[in-house]
């Protein structure tokens, strides 16, 4: 049976005053509740996720962003319509971290309500591995990824790691001595200054200007016991980093103190040629700290807009490293021994010839353009 004229029109004058009254509804809470550019200090333990990034239609690969917007749209920081559609409320990551990979303070930006109590409604809906530890108002034309002058990342390792190729790669007592991590830290020195990184990404060919990248410092720290086993803190600071590039920092120095390389490789690494730099496991990843070093000099004194330190911050990031970050690392490697695996396939690379083809990326992880990757 046909509906008449006049039951559609009726229909459709329902469906738009109803369709009025929602806009009429959002807008009267924007009027009560400003809607202001902010960033949020996040700290997150990366297992089980495929990477920060959001990856619109792909449901069964979960990120950090995914988890984020569902708080933000519960807690009543941002409308249903900014759900789908991250651009509407201008969001920006610093960095993208990949599969695994976890951040002590990573910042996004965004344009959100400022509700009362907005940190502990956030965090009310995210899960314990996922905190927001902070937010600050920015200028209205902020962006985390644009106005990031650097990233500092840390990557957490058993020191077993740079052992000899010939000892016993699951041996938990092993202890480095000071003159091999004094080693180490001469190799990690040559990383410093500017060099062409194509070989340590899938992402960019020989003569790719976008390939170089600036490394201001990376050093490994004094050793320290965790669950019986000896870690140690590799720390790199640059100005951006490329997909894989950290790990292929890290591995290639293994390689080398282990003796599967010669250090002649890490110069011949620079040039042109296709060189085979292995990739060091996601585990250990973490992003520490991003720097607004420029930002903060225009706006810091401005008398209208903070400084983006995170002095206050620092105690609940110490924090959850200590409740979430170090001991999955250390607790996920003595379960699963990415390591000891990933070792185990250091006698398959070539060093001395070049390496043929690119490398895969599985699925779930993003490529960069550049900007705060590992």
């Amino acid at each position: 049976m046909k509906r008449s004229a006049e039951d559609n029109g009726a229909d459709g004058d329902a469906e738009r005053v109803k369709k009025k009254l929602k806009e009429d509804e959002d807008e009267s809470q924007e009027r009560k509740v400003p809607k202001r550019k902010v960033v949020l200090l996040m700290a997150y333990s990366g297992k089980g996720y495929y990477g920060m990034q959001r990856n619109p239609g792909s449901a069964q690969f979960k990120t950090i962003e995914d988890d984020l917007v569902t708080a933000l749209l519960k807690a009543g920081c941002i409308p249903e319509n900014h759900k789908d559609d991250m651009k509407k409320m201008s969001f920006q990551r610093c960095a993208r971290t990949d599969k695994g990979v976890s951040a002590a303070g990573q910042v996004v930006s965004l344009k959100l309500w400022l509700i009362e109590d907005i940190l502990n409604k956030i965090n009310a809906e995210l899960p314990a591995q996922i905190r927001v530890l902070g937010y600050k108002r920015v200028t209205g034309g902020f962006n985390s990824k644009n106005n990031c002058d650097a990233r500092t990342y840390f990557y957490m390792l058993p020191t077993l790691a740079f052992s000899l190729k010939d000892h016993n790669q699951e041996d938990t007592s092993f202890r480095i001595e000071a003159f091999t991590l004094e080693w180490v830290n001469r190799l990690f020195a040559r990383y410093k200054g500017t060099h062409n990184f194509h070989n340590y990404t899938s992402q960019k060919g020989p003569r790719d200007p976008s390939a170089k990248r600036y490394i201001t410092h990376i050093s490994c720290g004094e050793p320290f016991m965790r669950q019986g086993a000896e870690f140690a803190v590799i720390t790199v600071r640059g100005q951006s980093f490329m997909m894989h590039q950290i790990r292929k920092m890290i591995g290639l120095v293994i390689a080398i103190v282990k003796g599967y390389a010669s250090e002649e490789v890490m110069e011949r690494s620079w040039g042109e040629e296709k060189v085979d730099v292995p990739k060091a496991p996601g585990l250990g990843l973490v992003l520490e700290k991003v720097h607004f070093d420029r930002y903060n000099k225009r706006f810091g004194g401005d008398g209208l807009h903070e400084t983006l330190e995170w002095n206050e911050e620092e105690g609940a990031i110490t924090a959850f490293k200590e409740e979430h970050i170090f001991p999955t690392i250390v607790e996920t490697e003595r379960a699963e021994k990415s390591m000891v695996s990933w070792m185990a396939t250091l006698p398959i690379h070539d060093f001395e010839g070049t390496a043929m083809g690119k490398q895969e990326k599985p699925s779930g992880e993003q490529d960069d353009d550049g900007n705060g990757s590992d």
